[in-house]
């Protein structure tokens, strides 16, 4: 299937509700278009642009510094937009996961980690994904469909509306990171991706800085560069393997774009240095990728790139065939690393008995033909009846 195909076959619905559009997700400049477009002034969107995404406010009616009749015009036409939250949970470590619902029923999961220093907020890119990595949960559940902006800055924001975090710039905000390492490839729906975090990024909205939004991929080659063009955020690559029969069997994209393009990609990303560097993930799975030799190998294919390695214990599942690697072997494999000069944090696991830990999301949605689509989508359009 060509890209424009593949796009085409797996886009998101419309953003609608109950017949009315949604204003979440859309972009300064079709922001500005619609409300021009209502015959009022383009400064109305700037007010309206910052009711949205710094005072989180979904009543048009409370938007006070906007007057009565665009209010009433408002409120007729649009609505702002929220997902539909569908289980809600906590972890005993205080991990908590949202399993979200849209309005053509399709599910996906978010996960917020706090931490002492910081809150990481864990976001999804697409309903499933594509890329069957065998080690993880998500990659079992076939692509459905890509996510849209809508969906993904809603993810924020209602993590926001849970935390009740509003107005966006106050202080003490548990949510300062970001991360793209939900469900799916962000990779593979750079453009719903990169339009959402651009709204995400809005010193006048939601105001999460770059520096702290972290993209991950399991390696799509000829996208990274233009990633590091268009959002300058910090890169991940889903690595977990030194050679290539390894990560064939494992990370099955590696028979498309092989380890040693993957390296060269990563030395060519916009922006890194010493002090910005590429975090190289690592699933520490036993007798597989876990020897002595293979953290030396690591040493060597990282020489040459400003690096981290963020070592990851296998979180299993029901039905996987994989093992975590004992604490001993991967203590063993961080200690070898550091005698190289590789930092090579072993990270902690995080909301394990709710099915939140990396490697662990996942959702009951299945890909439905395309009459069954069609019906959907209608369905969700229709108001309800009273």
């Amino acid at each position: 299937m060509t890209g424009s195909a593949h796009t085409q076959a797996f886009a998101p619905p419309p953003a609608i509700t109950d017949g009315r559009p949604l204003l979440l997700g859309l972009s300064r400049e079709e922001l500005t278009e619609t409300i021009t477009g209502l015959g009022e002034p383009a400064f109305r969107a700037k007010q309206l642009w910052h009711w949205i995404y710094d005072r989180g406010e979904t009543d048009f009616a409370q938007m006070t510094s906007l007057s009565k009749g665009f209010r009433e015009k408002l409120t007729e036409r649009f609505e702002v937009g929220r997902p539909g939250v569908k289980l809600h949970q906590k972890s005993s470590d205080g991990t908590q996961k949202w399993l979200l619902r849209f309005p053509d029923g399709q599910e996906v999961e978010s996960v917020h980690i706090p931490e002492s220093d910081r809150g990481t907020l864990c976001v999804s890119s697409q309903v499933g994904c594509t890329l069957t990595c065998r080690f993880c949960h998500t990659g079992t559940q076939r692509l459905v469909r890509n996510l849209s902006a809508t969906e993904i800055v809603g993810q924020v924001i209602l993590a926001k509306d849970s935390f009740d975090e509003w107005p966006a710039s106050r202080e003490g905000r548990q949510i300062t990171n970001l991360v793209m390492m939900g469900m799916g490839e962000p990779l593979y729906n750079f453009d719903n991706v990169a339009k959402a975090l651009k709204i995400i990024m809005d010193g006048e909205g939601l105001g999460i800085s770059k520096r702290k939004i972290t993209l991950s991929t399991a390696g799509v080659v000829p996208m990274m560069k233009r990633c590091g063009e268009e959002l300058g955020v910090n890169l991940a690559v889903s690595l977990h393997a030194v050679n290539d029969e390894i990560r064939d069997h494992i990370v099955p994209i590696n028979k498309k774009y092989p380890i040693a393009e993957l390296l060269q990609a990563c030395r060519d990303y916009p922006g890194i240095h010493n002090a910005r560097r590429i975090t190289f993930e690592y699933v520490m799975l036993k007798d597989v990728n876990d020897s002595d030799a293979d953290a030396r190998q690591l040493i060597r294919i990282l020489k040459d790139i400003p690096a981290k390695v963020n070592l990851i214990p296998f979180n299993p599942w029901p039905g996987v065939q994989f093992e975590c690697s004992t604490s001993e072997r991967i203590n063993r494999f961080a200690d070898i690393l550091a005698a190289g000069n590789l930092s090579a944090p072993v990270r902690q696991p995080r909301g394990q008995d709710i099915f939140a830990a990396c490697g662990q999301l996942k959702s009951e949605s299945q890909r439905l033909k395309k009459t069954e689509r069609d019906a959907a989508l209608a369905a969700a359009a229709v108001p309800a009846e009273t």
